[in-house]
């Protein structure tokens, strides 16, 4: 094999009996010789000791070494089915029988005389140990011993797709390494050294074929270790890059504050007050705040962040609030409208086929053509923006954008939040809101560019959310319940789950969409025709136009729907303190944070609140996934039960922020996030442009382009 770099494409990189699997390859999202290599293993199956066959027992897992001396392949009559038979001798001089099901072509490699290794489970037959279908590696070529890649060792296991097993990957993989020259090192040697970890050229043949399980897990840390020092000299610099910037300063005085307060009708709470003051304190200084507020549903996110645009707006200076849907768009713009409709210097919401604007309470919001709202924006006309994507399309321009809002950030990517700003002078303080709860130390590491502010209670008066597991013969004496609630006056959501990407054969939106409409309107019609014939039930869903789902938001809002089935749309921005009732159907389907964020959805009133979550599975990490939601006191605690459960990799989703598995595993190793945050540290101390690390900086280049963390 001819040597090739890293960024190589498989397609012209893997030649001869390998190039059959490039289409496989592709599927694990494998395009480069990089992706492979960087296609870590999962675990590793220990098949370096070897047993005797005359020691061997019925059950044990067993790696053998032998000499063939029989093969004979015979078929079942009336049935589709050969067994090769293979006679193995080992070094005790006892054999064994071992079967192979449909495997003719084995009789081809297994010829009398070969010397293999053989790794499975011992099994018995008429009384007579045997192996059925073991893993199986010829040991010499052209008579030496060879270095075997499945038997015999440490044996890597990957994360396989239908048809390419590990097997498969260690076939492609090991020729690759045992060809692929030297690679440049951009750690630092004395980092290494002090860390006591290996260049990267011999963590990646420890890590895919380690001679002992020892050198697997120090590879595993070198590799975690780069990616946590990379994500910490990330957010190092674009914090220390953001202070240079310029920013519009937001004074205020406390007449301006207790004026701005007493519109409210409510007072904030501890932490709400808390929250206020180190934003208040960031948006007063020169450069740009940059800080993430973290807060469970209804906490008072939007109020708090409507203060500071308030005060924005004292100075004459505008704010941008962006939301991920137009619901949650129209929550914020009614959510300002009612709490500070003293304010006359204009509030605006503007999203794809809407444009209206509210100047107090002594005047009505009034429908604009949005070609005037867009004039008045670019004149500093109007203080307080409200919108969705629209707000960064080319033709909004702002005169003097002070402070960008972006909520469930998230849901937008970096290119999104960075078009909110362009064509401003000054940079705009930014806070990012979002009431998806994050364990502390993945908020640590993850978003360490940005300063945390938590809000971890609600507002005063708010009850707790009574939540039950419903199995599935207690469906009944729920819907009985419904129904009870509902003749008391209260409303509720029935949520269904979206079909998964692996139950659907054509992967396209469009498909999965109809998946989605087609599992709501059934249950709407069992619903509306079995269950509860004599009341209102309603439907939303994501294939419905902006008008027919704002009109059915609004006859929810307005009492006139009872039962409300919907996808998972309603998951933020819908606020209705009159439902009580959030009924979550194939609850094991979604992930806790989404199940919190439904939840939400209800014990926005004075009522009392319940959440049920039905589920046909009786798998026991079901139950106690479930279970947690139940019993967790906040979001921040079930975010810690979350993490625990299913791990920061499951958790973030690794397709989702672009950082490798064992990179998020090691989130949770506290002594390795603190060391990789301290040399990150020191090194920008020292090199802050990274002018005497170029390989480093060309690294971190191409690291920021990789993850996507929002």
């Amino acid at each position: 094999m001819t040597e090739f770099n890293l960024l190589e494409p498989i397609d012209t990189a893997l030649t001869g009996p390998g190039k059959r699997f490039r289409g496989k390859l592709k599927k694990l999202g494998i395009r480069t010789i990089k992706d492979l290599l960087w296609h870590f293993p999962t675990k590793y199956d220990d098949r370096s000791e070897f047993s005797l066959i005359s020691d061997i027992r019925t059950g044990d897992d067993v790696t053998i070494k032998g000499v063939v001396q029989k093969v004979n392949t015979r078929r079942i009559p009336g049935r589709k089915l050969s067994i090769t038979e293979v006679i193995v001798e080992d070094q005790s001089n006892e054999r064994i029988s071992i079967a192979f099901f449909n495997q003719p072509y084995i009789s081809q490699s297994l010829k009398e005389g070969k010397v293999a290794n053989f790794s499975g489970k011992v099994t018995s037959y008429k009384g007579k140990l045997n192996l059925q279908s073991p893993t199986f590696e010829l040991t010499h070529s052209y008579g030496k011993e060879k270095e075997t890649q499945h038997t015999g060792r440490l044996v890597p296991i990957y994360r396989e797709t239908k048809g390419l097993t590990s097997r498969g990957i260690r076939y492609i993989i090991k020729p690759i390494l045992e060809n692929l020259p030297e690679l440049p090192e951009y750690i630092p040697e004395d980092i290494l050294k002090e860390m006591a970890l290996p260049d990267v050229n011999e963590a990646l043949q420890d890590i895919h074929f380690p001679e002992e399980e020892g050198k697997a897990h120090i590879a595993i840390k070198s590799f975690a270790f780069r990616d946590l020092f990379l994500l910490h000299l990330k957010n190092f610099i674009e914090k220390r890059n953001l202070k240079k910037q310029d920013a519009h300063p937001v004074k205020y005085t406390e007449e301006d504050m207790e004026e701005i307060l007493s519109y409210l009708p409510f007072e904030l709470t501890k932490e709400q007050d808390k929250v206020v003051k180190e934003i208040l304190e960031d948006i007063s200084k020169d450069h740009p705040m940059n800080r993430l507020l973290q807060g469970d549903v209804g906490s008072g996110k939007t109020v708090i962040a409507g203060i500071a645009a308030l005060l924005a707006a004292r100075n004459n200076y505008q704010s941008a609030f962006m939301a991920p849907t137009e619901i949650l768009a129209r929550q914020h713009y009614q959510t300002l409208t009612k709490f500070f409709e003293e304010y006359e210097g204009g509030i605006a919401l503007l999203v794809s086929k809407e444009a209206k604007i509210f100047y107090g309470k002594d005047l009505e919001a009034t429908e604009i053509n949005k070609k005037d709202l867009l004039e008045d924006i670019k004149k500093g006309k109007v203080g307080i923006i409200i919108g969705t994507h629209a707000l960064i399309q080319k033709n909004v321009k702002f005169k003097n954008l002070a402070l960008a809002v972006v909520d469930e950030q998230h849901r937008f990517g970096v290119n999104q939040r960075a078009e909110i700003v362009k064509g401003n002078k000054k940079f705009p303080h930014f806070l990012s809101m979002s009431a998806t709860p994050i364990p502390r130390t993945l908020t640590m590491s993850i978003f360490g560019n940005l300063d945390i502010s938590l809000i971890n209670e609600l507002p005063k008066g708010r009850k707790e959310i009574i939540t039950k597991v419903v199995s599935p013969q207690n469906r009944d004496k729920a819907y009985e319940f419904i129904g009870e609630q509902i003749k008391k006056g209260r409303q509720a959501f029935v949520v269904c789950p979206r079909i998964e990407e692996s139950d659907i054969e054509d992967d396209s939106d469009k498909k999965k969409s109809a998946w989605d409409v087609k599992a709501v309107k059934v249950e709407y019609e069992k619903l509306s025709q079995e269950i509860f014939p004599d009341l209102n039930i309603g439907m939303l869903h994501g294939k419905m136009d902006p008008e027919e789902k704002e009109d059915t938001m609004k006859d929810f809002s307005k009492g006139k729907i009872d039962i409300l089935v919907s996808t998972s749309v309603i998951e933020v921005g819908v606020d209705v303190p009159n439902a009580t009732i959030m009924m979550i159907e194939g609850s094991d389907r979604f992930g806790l944070a989404q199940l919190y964020q439904f939840k939400g959805r209800v014990g926005r009133g004075e009522h009392q609140s319940f959440c049920l979550l039905f589920t046909d599975s009786q798998s026991p990490s079901t139950k106690e996934r479930l279970e947690s939601l139940v019993k967790a006191k906040n979001g921040f605690e079930l975010a810690e039960m979350d993490l625990q459960l299913r791990g920061p990799g499951e958790f973030l989703g690794e397709s989702q922020t672009g950082m490798p598995d064992i990179a998020l595993k090691a989130m949770q190793n506290p002594h390795l996030l603190d060391k990789s945050k301290q040399k990150a540290k020191k090194i920008l101390e020292k090199d802050p442009e990274l002018k005497d690390h170029p390989l480093l900086d060309k690294k971190l280049s191409q690291f920021r382009k990789e993850i996507h963390l929002e």
